[in-house]
């Protein structure tokens, strides 16, 4: 895991630093518990409440947020390693709403119109599609990038409804696969290339040139037409008809490439902010 200077949620509380932890391999942020409670109950000592906290949730029977809880090295005020209880992001927001604290309130607010909205978007996606729409736009996204994208997202749709029908049903599946495809025309998983652009938790494409989102799109498409015509079933025969699908993205980037004696992978990303390593530590 890596300790970050960037805290996503520091903004939710009045700038307050709430320390955090990215696991990659999960493709999550673990916070400090302690740093939460500080934060929302400006208690003088968090660690005490936190105690009597957790024993209230225990003998309330909703000892799954305790048991969640996952005890890593952070950096604390005195510059020392020292454990502390942490929690991903859902965890941390149940947490939120089990503190009985004004300053909770805004929160558990910010949380109850969340889902309300996405009720609403469930008997209207017009409402979900506008809002991805003010997003793109909001950030300075082309009206050419954002057609590519949404084109994109169509056409992954449809690439998923056919894997679907050739026996591939777990999320890890999909996962696979679309490593498969990105490995053939990119010479990177998705993780790695997530890696490369410098990015955690936002989405790689939303982070891609228009070059890079049509080639990752050409992968999925021709990777799609060949499913639907060889009919490959489970994992296994799948991957295969993937990668292959992912090398005729590779012959149009490397005859562009060679056209333009250029690399069209690039580094850059769209983020508004830039992650800032800290410091390494190892799994406890």
């Amino acid at each position: 895991m890596k300790e970050n200077k960037l805290q996503t949620i520091t903004n939710l509380f009045e700038g307050k630093e709430i320390r955090s932890m990215w696991n990659a391999e999960e493709g999550d942020y673990y916070f400090s518990v302690v740093d939460v409670i500080e934060a929302l109950t400006d208690s003088q000592n968090p660690r005490n409440y936190w105690n009597m906290l957790k024993k209230r949730l225990i003998d309330e029977e909703e000892s799954e947020l305790y048991t969640k809880c996952v005890q890593l090295k952070m950096v604390a005020k005195d510059g020392k390693l020292r454990s502390t209880d942490t929690l991903d992001t859902k965890g941390i927001l149940r947490l939120i709403e089990s503190v009985p604290s004004p300053k909770a309130e805004p929160f558990k607010l910010w949380l109850a119109q969340t889902g309300s909205d996405r009720i609403d978007e469930v008997f209207d996606p017009e409402i979900a599609i506008n809002r991805a729409l003010d997003y793109y736009r909001s950030r300075g996204y082309s009206e050419e990038w954002i057609e590519v994208r949404l084109k994109g997202i169509l056409n992954r749709n449809k690439l998923t409804s056919v894997w679907k029908d050739n026996g591939i049903t777990e999320s890890y599946e999909y996962a696979i696969l679309t490593n498969e495809i990105y490995q053939a025309w990119s010479g990177m998983k998705a993780s790695e290339y997530k890696m490369l652009k410098g990015i955690r938790k936002e989405s790689l494409r939303d982070n891609m040139t228009d070059i890079e989102v049509v080639l990752t799109d050409l992968g999925e498409i021709a990777t799609r037409e060949l499913a639907k015509k060889h009919k490959p079933y489970g994992l296994e025969e799948n991957k295969k008809i993937a990668s292959v699908g992912g090398e005729v993205a590779k012959v149009a980037r490397d005859d562009l490439e060679n056209k333009l004696g250029d690399s069209v992978i690039c580094k850059e990303n769209k983020l508004p902010y830039q992650y800032v390593e800290k410091l390494e530590v190892p799994k406890s």
